[in-house]
Protein backbone atom coordinates (compact mmCIF):
# COMPACT_ATOMS: atom_id res chain seq x y z
CA UNK A 1 0.00 0.00 0.00
CA UNK A 2 1.27 3.57 -1.12
CA UNK A 3 0.94 6.10 1.56
CA UNK A 4 0.79 9.71 1.74
CA UNK A 5 4.45 10.69 1.63
CA UNK A 6 5.28 7.89 -1.38
CA UNK A 7 2.59 10.31 -3.65
CA UNK A 8 3.73 14.23 -2.17
CA UNK A 9 7.49 12.37 -3.26
CA UNK A 10 5.94 11.53 -6.74
CA UNK A 11 4.79 15.39 -7.31
CA UNK A 12 8.62 16.52 -6.77
CA UNK A 13 9.80 14.12 -8.82
CA UNK A 14 7.66 14.44 -11.45
CA UNK A 15 6.19 18.56 -11.10
CA UNK A 16 8.67 20.25 -13.91
CA UNK A 17 7.46 17.76 -16.32
CA UNK A 18 3.64 17.24 -16.02
CA UNK A 19 0.78 20.24 -15.80
CA UNK A 20 -0.82 20.87 -12.86
CA UNK A 21 -4.53 20.60 -13.95
CA UNK A 22 -7.32 23.20 -13.19
CA UNK A 23 -9.49 21.96 -10.64
CA UNK A 24 -13.35 23.71 -11.15
CA UNK A 25 -16.56 23.50 -10.60
CA UNK A 26 -18.95 23.17 -13.22
CA UNK A 27 -22.60 24.99 -13.31
CA UNK A 28 -23.34 23.06 -16.12
CA UNK A 29 -23.05 19.29 -14.70
CA UNK A 30 -24.22 21.11 -11.20
CA UNK A 31 -27.45 22.36 -13.29
CA UNK A 32 -27.94 18.63 -14.96
CA UNK A 33 -27.15 16.29 -11.72
CA UNK A 34 -28.35 18.31 -9.36
CA UNK A 35 -25.72 18.75 -7.00
CA UNK A 36 -22.65 21.14 -6.68
CA UNK A 37 -20.58 18.82 -8.87
CA UNK A 38 -16.51 20.10 -9.02
CA UNK A 39 -14.24 18.29 -11.84
CA UNK A 40 -10.83 17.54 -12.16
CA UNK A 41 -9.87 17.97 -15.80
CA UNK A 42 -7.21 15.63 -16.49
CA UNK A 43 -7.55 15.90 -19.85
CA UNK A 44 -6.02 18.86 -20.21
CA UNK A 45 -2.92 17.03 -19.17
CA UNK A 46 0.14 16.49 -20.99
CA UNK A 47 -0.66 13.79 -23.49
CA UNK A 48 -4.62 14.52 -23.11
CA UNK A 49 -4.50 11.86 -20.10
CA UNK A 50 -3.28 11.69 -16.15
CA UNK A 51 -1.63 8.92 -17.27
CA UNK A 52 1.88 11.43 -18.59
CA UNK A 53 1.93 11.48 -14.28
CA UNK A 54 2.88 7.75 -13.56
CA UNK A 55 4.59 6.94 -16.47
CA UNK A 56 6.90 10.41 -15.97
CA UNK A 57 7.48 9.01 -12.61
CA UNK A 58 8.82 5.42 -13.54
CA UNK A 59 10.89 6.91 -16.30
CA UNK A 60 12.82 9.27 -13.74
CA UNK A 61 13.19 6.60 -11.41
CA UNK A 62 15.14 4.46 -13.58
CA UNK A 63 18.39 3.64 -12.89
CA UNK A 64 21.50 3.61 -15.49
CA UNK A 65 21.22 -0.39 -16.78
CA UNK A 66 17.09 -0.01 -17.30
CA UNK A 67 17.48 3.24 -19.16
CA UNK A 68 20.28 2.19 -21.30
CA UNK A 69 17.81 -1.04 -21.84
CA UNK A 70 14.80 1.09 -23.07
CA UNK A 71 11.54 0.34 -21.69
CA UNK A 72 8.43 -1.22 -22.99
CA UNK A 73 4.34 -0.82 -22.25
CA UNK A 74 1.30 -2.05 -23.32
CA UNK A 75 -1.74 -0.05 -23.63
CA UNK A 76 -4.89 0.82 -24.77
CA UNK A 77 -3.72 4.02 -25.54
CA UNK A 78 -3.30 6.71 -23.02
CA UNK A 79 -0.73 4.71 -21.20
CA UNK A 80 1.23 4.20 -24.59
CA UNK A 81 1.24 7.86 -25.56
CA UNK A 82 2.22 8.83 -22.01
CA UNK A 83 4.97 6.68 -22.25
CA UNK A 84 5.99 7.29 -25.87
CA UNK A 85 6.41 11.51 -25.31
CA UNK A 86 7.47 11.19 -21.85
CA UNK A 87 10.23 9.02 -23.02
CA UNK A 88 10.92 11.03 -26.10
CA UNK A 89 11.08 14.42 -24.11
CA UNK A 90 13.17 12.63 -21.11
CA UNK A 91 15.79 10.44 -24.09
CA UNK A 92 14.47 7.21 -23.26
CA UNK A 93 14.44 4.89 -26.00
CA UNK A 94 10.59 3.30 -25.71
CA UNK A 95 8.26 0.22 -27.31
CA UNK A 96 4.75 0.35 -27.13
CA UNK A 97 2.81 -2.54 -27.31
CA UNK A 98 -0.80 -2.07 -28.08
CA UNK A 99 -4.32 -3.73 -29.78
CA UNK A 100 -5.36 -2.91 -33.62
CA UNK A 101 -8.44 -1.87 -31.99
CA UNK A 102 -6.86 0.96 -29.72
CA UNK A 103 -8.11 3.90 -31.22
CA UNK A 104 -6.72 5.61 -34.70
CA UNK A 105 -5.33 8.71 -33.10
CA UNK A 106 -3.94 7.37 -30.25
CA UNK A 107 -2.09 4.57 -32.47
CA UNK A 108 -0.80 7.56 -34.79
CA UNK A 109 0.15 9.93 -31.78
CA UNK A 110 2.58 7.33 -30.39
CA UNK A 111 4.17 6.39 -33.86
CA UNK A 112 4.51 10.49 -34.07
CA UNK A 113 7.18 10.34 -31.13
CA UNK A 114 9.63 7.49 -33.05
CA UNK A 115 8.77 5.09 -30.58
CA UNK A 116 8.69 1.08 -31.73
CA UNK A 117 5.14 0.28 -32.07
CA UNK A 118 3.63 -3.29 -32.19
CA UNK A 119 0.24 -4.07 -32.95
CA UNK A 120 -1.58 -7.37 -31.35
CA UNK A 121 -5.04 -9.13 -32.64
CA UNK A 122 -6.45 -8.20 -28.68
CA UNK A 123 -5.27 -7.08 -25.23
CA UNK A 124 -4.63 -10.36 -23.92
CA UNK A 125 -2.25 -10.99 -26.82
CA UNK A 126 -0.53 -7.22 -25.95
CA UNK A 127 0.30 -7.95 -22.21
CA UNK A 128 1.62 -11.50 -23.43
CA UNK A 129 3.99 -9.71 -26.12
CA UNK A 130 5.14 -7.08 -23.57
CA UNK A 131 6.01 -9.90 -21.59
CA UNK A 132 8.14 -11.35 -23.35
CA UNK A 133 9.74 -8.09 -24.04
CA UNK A 134 10.70 -7.70 -20.93
CA UNK A 135 11.53 -10.86 -20.84
CA UNK A 136 13.97 -10.16 -23.13
CA UNK A 137 15.63 -7.08 -21.71
CA UNK A 138 13.32 -4.27 -21.66
CA UNK A 139 12.52 -2.63 -18.70
CA UNK A 140 8.83 -2.61 -18.27
CA UNK A 141 6.95 0.56 -17.20
CA UNK A 142 3.75 -1.28 -16.17
CA UNK A 143 -0.08 0.64 -16.26
CA UNK A 144 -0.81 0.24 -13.21
CA UNK A 145 1.22 -2.69 -11.34
CA UNK A 146 3.88 -0.35 -10.17
CA UNK A 147 3.61 1.39 -6.77
CA UNK A 148 5.52 4.16 -8.23
CA UNK A 149 3.16 5.33 -10.92
CA UNK A 150 0.22 4.63 -8.58
CA UNK A 151 2.30 7.08 -6.63
CA UNK A 152 2.46 9.53 -10.09
CA UNK A 153 -1.27 9.22 -10.36
CA UNK A 154 -1.92 9.63 -6.98
CA UNK A 155 -0.63 13.37 -7.73
CA UNK A 156 -4.17 13.89 -9.24
CA UNK A 157 -5.58 13.17 -5.59
CA UNK A 158 -3.39 15.35 -3.60
CA UNK A 159 -4.26 18.17 -5.84
CA UNK A 160 -7.97 17.52 -5.65
CA UNK A 161 -7.98 17.62 -2.43
CA UNK A 162 -5.82 20.81 -1.69
CA UNK A 163 -7.68 22.74 -4.48
CA UNK A 164 -11.45 21.71 -4.43
CA UNK A 165 -13.61 22.80 -1.71
CA UNK A 166 -16.08 20.49 -0.05
CA UNK A 167 -17.07 16.86 -1.28
CA UNK A 168 -18.45 14.21 -0.12
CA UNK A 169 -18.39 11.78 -2.67
CA UNK A 170 -15.06 11.47 -5.64
CA UNK A 171 -15.90 9.31 -8.62
CA UNK A 172 -12.84 8.04 -10.44
CA UNK A 173 -12.75 5.48 -13.34
CA UNK A 174 -10.74 1.98 -13.63
CA UNK A 175 -9.41 0.58 -16.00
CA UNK A 176 -6.34 -1.57 -14.07
CA UNK A 177 -6.86 0.43 -11.12
CA UNK A 178 -3.69 2.66 -11.06
CA UNK A 179 -5.62 5.39 -10.64
CA UNK A 180 -8.40 5.09 -8.57
CA UNK A 181 -5.85 3.37 -6.18
CA UNK A 182 -3.18 6.40 -5.84
CA UNK A 183 -6.37 9.02 -5.93
CA UNK A 184 -7.76 6.94 -2.83
CA UNK A 185 -4.64 6.47 -1.05
CA UNK A 186 -4.46 10.47 -1.09
CA UNK A 187 -7.98 11.57 -0.28
CA UNK A 188 -7.75 8.91 2.45
CA UNK A 189 -4.68 10.79 4.03
CA UNK A 190 -6.31 14.10 2.82
CA UNK A 191 -10.02 13.97 3.28
CA UNK A 192 -10.71 10.59 5.32
CA UNK A 193 -14.62 11.22 5.01
CA UNK A 194 -14.67 11.95 1.95
CA UNK A 195 -16.22 8.20 -0.22
CA UNK A 196 -14.74 7.57 -3.10
CA UNK A 197 -16.26 5.05 -5.87
CA UNK A 198 -14.73 3.55 -8.72
CA UNK A 199 -16.35 3.00 -12.37
CA UNK A 200 -15.79 0.38 -15.33
CA UNK A 201 -17.49 -0.20 -18.15
CA UNK A 202 -19.51 -3.53 -19.18
CA UNK A 203 -17.08 -6.02 -20.62
CA UNK A 204 -14.20 -4.31 -18.73
CA UNK A 205 -15.06 -5.22 -15.40
CA UNK A 206 -11.92 -6.54 -14.06
CA UNK A 207 -11.80 -4.65 -10.74
CA UNK A 208 -15.22 -5.76 -9.97
CA UNK A 209 -14.50 -9.34 -11.16
CA UNK A 210 -11.79 -9.04 -8.58
CA UNK A 211 -13.34 -7.77 -5.63
CA UNK A 212 -16.55 -10.32 -6.00
CA UNK A 213 -13.82 -13.19 -6.28
CA UNK A 214 -11.61 -12.01 -3.48
CA UNK A 215 -8.99 -11.41 -5.48
CA UNK A 216 -7.57 -10.74 -9.23
CA UNK A 217 -9.09 -12.71 -11.93
CA UNK A 218 -8.80 -12.94 -15.63
CA UNK A 219 -12.12 -11.34 -17.79
CA UNK A 220 -13.47 -11.08 -21.19
CA UNK A 221 -12.73 -8.27 -23.05
CA UNK A 222 -15.94 -6.64 -25.04
CA UNK A 223 -16.40 -3.02 -23.95
CA UNK A 224 -15.56 -0.67 -26.39
CA UNK A 225 -13.83 1.80 -24.40
CA UNK A 226 -10.51 -0.09 -25.20
CA UNK A 227 -8.49 2.20 -22.62
CA UNK A 228 -10.39 1.17 -19.44
CA UNK A 229 -10.21 -2.87 -20.96
CA UNK A 230 -7.34 -4.31 -18.28
CA UNK A 231 -7.58 -8.49 -18.82
CA UNK A 232 -7.35 -8.23 -14.86
CA UNK A 233 -6.37 -5.86 -12.20
CA UNK A 234 -3.43 -6.65 -10.25
CA UNK A 235 -3.00 -7.51 -6.24
CA UNK A 236 -1.56 -4.44 -6.06
CA UNK A 237 -4.30 -2.28 -7.12
CA UNK A 238 -6.59 -4.71 -5.76
CA UNK A 239 -5.79 -4.65 -2.47
CA UNK A 240 -6.14 -0.51 -2.54
CA UNK A 241 -9.40 -0.70 -3.89
CA UNK A 242 -10.82 -3.50 -1.60
CA UNK A 243 -9.69 -0.96 1.30
CA UNK A 244 -9.99 2.30 0.68
CA UNK A 245 -13.14 2.43 -2.18
CA UNK A 246 -16.86 2.21 -0.66
CA UNK A 247 -17.96 0.34 -4.28
CA UNK A 248 -16.99 0.12 -7.93
CA UNK A 249 -19.57 0.59 -10.42
CA UNK A 250 -20.45 -0.83 -14.09
CA UNK A 251 -22.39 1.06 -16.48
CA UNK A 252 -22.88 -0.22 -19.90
CA UNK A 253 -20.72 1.56 -23.17
CA UNK A 254 -24.00 3.28 -24.36
CA UNK A 255 -24.17 5.18 -21.25
CA UNK A 256 -20.41 5.69 -21.29
CA UNK A 257 -20.92 7.04 -25.00
CA UNK A 258 -24.05 9.29 -23.42
CA UNK A 259 -21.99 10.70 -20.73
CA UNK A 260 -19.05 11.82 -23.27
CA UNK A 261 -22.06 13.44 -25.35
CA UNK A 262 -23.37 14.83 -21.94
CA UNK A 263 -19.57 16.28 -21.05
CA UNK A 264 -19.80 17.85 -24.27
CA UNK A 265 -22.71 19.62 -23.82
CA UNK A 266 -23.47 20.35 -20.13
CA UNK A 267 -19.21 21.12 -18.99
CA UNK A 268 -17.83 22.30 -22.22
CA UNK A 269 -15.39 18.91 -22.52
CA UNK A 270 -14.64 17.20 -24.92
CA UNK A 271 -13.90 13.46 -23.51
CA UNK A 272 -13.48 9.88 -24.20
CA UNK A 273 -16.11 7.31 -22.87
CA UNK A 274 -13.74 6.50 -20.10
CA UNK A 275 -13.98 9.87 -18.46
CA UNK A 276 -17.92 9.98 -20.06
CA UNK A 277 -18.84 6.80 -17.72
CA UNK A 278 -18.49 9.17 -15.02
CA UNK A 279 -22.08 10.44 -15.49
CA UNK A 280 -24.24 7.54 -15.45
CA UNK A 281 -22.25 6.57 -12.48
CA UNK A 282 -22.91 9.62 -10.70
CA UNK A 283 -26.78 9.52 -10.98
CA UNK A 284 -25.99 5.56 -9.46
CA UNK A 285 -24.16 7.84 -6.00
CA UNK A 286 -26.34 9.84 -6.00
CA UNK A 287 -29.63 7.11 -5.70
CA UNK A 288 -27.40 5.86 -2.84
CA UNK A 289 -25.95 8.86 -0.70
CA UNK A 290 -29.21 10.80 -1.09
CA UNK A 291 -29.61 14.70 -0.94
CA UNK A 292 -26.65 16.81 0.24
CA UNK A 293 -24.17 15.25 -1.98
CA UNK A 294 -21.01 17.20 -3.23
CA UNK A 295 -19.40 15.51 -6.23
CA UNK A 296 -16.04 15.40 -7.63
CA UNK A 297 -15.27 13.94 -10.90
CA UNK A 298 -11.84 12.77 -12.05
CA UNK A 299 -11.64 13.77 -15.64
CA UNK A 300 -9.17 11.44 -16.87
CA UNK A 301 -8.59 11.76 -20.81
CA UNK A 302 -9.71 13.05 -23.85
CA UNK A 303 -8.20 10.93 -26.26
CA UNK A 304 -10.97 10.25 -28.63
CA UNK A 305 -11.28 11.67 -32.04
CA UNK A 306 -14.39 13.51 -33.09
CA UNK A 307 -15.02 10.61 -35.80
CA UNK A 308 -14.44 8.26 -32.52
CA UNK A 309 -16.97 9.58 -30.49
CA UNK A 310 -19.77 10.04 -33.27
CA UNK A 311 -19.51 6.57 -34.67
CA UNK A 312 -19.65 5.23 -31.28
CA UNK A 313 -23.01 7.62 -31.08
CA UNK A 314 -24.10 6.40 -34.47
CA UNK A 315 -23.54 2.55 -32.83
CA UNK A 316 -26.05 3.11 -30.17
CA UNK A 317 -28.61 5.19 -31.50
CA UNK A 318 -27.51 8.34 -29.67
CA UNK A 319 -26.80 10.80 -32.23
Amino acid sequence: MIGISDVRAAREQIAPHIVRTPTVESPGLTALLGVPVTTKLELLQRTGSFKARGATARLLALDEAERAAGVVAVSGGNHGIALAVMAAALDVKATVVMPRSAPARSIAIVESTGASLRLTDGMGEAFALTERLRDEGLTLVHPFDDPTVIAGQGTVGLELAEDAGALTDVLVSIGGGGLIAGVAAALHAQRPGVRVWGVETEGAEAMSRALAAGGPVPVELSSVVTTLSAPTVSRLTYEHVSALVTEVLVVPDAEAVRGSLELAEHAKLWTEPAAGCLLPAARQVLERVGDGARLGLVVCGGNASVADVMAWAERYGLG
